[in-house]
């Protein structure tokens, strides 16, 4: 789990360019992502309403070309989360039923609910290592 699997995801579809370390996904962050990055989060199974609800809030209107640092951000934090899982489960329509899923872990929320915070992503990647190892999902 880490930066190999969301360098295989994500590289190159957020900027056109490389992303070859934790920095350079800092940058392209720090840059504002480009607004056409929705449409292959899209594409990546993400639904319109997880996209509303996970990167693009209602208090934050969407830019026409970029999206804000913290959308930005958020899209990184649900790449990470979909690379993971998708490693994890073996593969992307596999990941994307656990990631649906409400987990007690969770206090009865999906990981991608609990993905909504920072803090709710990590405890998802922590539950994600945990399966990984071994552990009962």
């Amino acid at each position: 789990m880490g930066f190999e699997n969301f360098h295989r995801l994500a590289d190159r579809r957020l900027t056109g360019k490389p992303l070859n370390s934790e920095t350079d996904v800092m940058a392209a962050v720090q840059a504002r992502l480009p607004s056409g990055v929705l449409s292959f989060i899209q594409s990546l199974g993400v639904t319109q309403d997880e996209i509303a609800s996970l990167i693009i809030k209602q208090e934050e209107p969407q830019q026409a070309e970029r999206l804000t640092v913290d959308q930005s951000d958020r899209v990184v934090r649900v790449l990470r989360l979909i690379a993971d899982a998708s490693d994890v489960f073996g593969d992307r329509a596999k990941a994307f039923v656990w990631l649906r899923r409400p987990l007690r872990e969770l206090n009865d929320q999906s990981p991608l609910a609990a993905a909504e915070t920072d803090a709710g992503a990590r405890v998802v990647q922590t539950i994600l290592a945990q399966i990984a190892w071994g552990a009962a999902a």
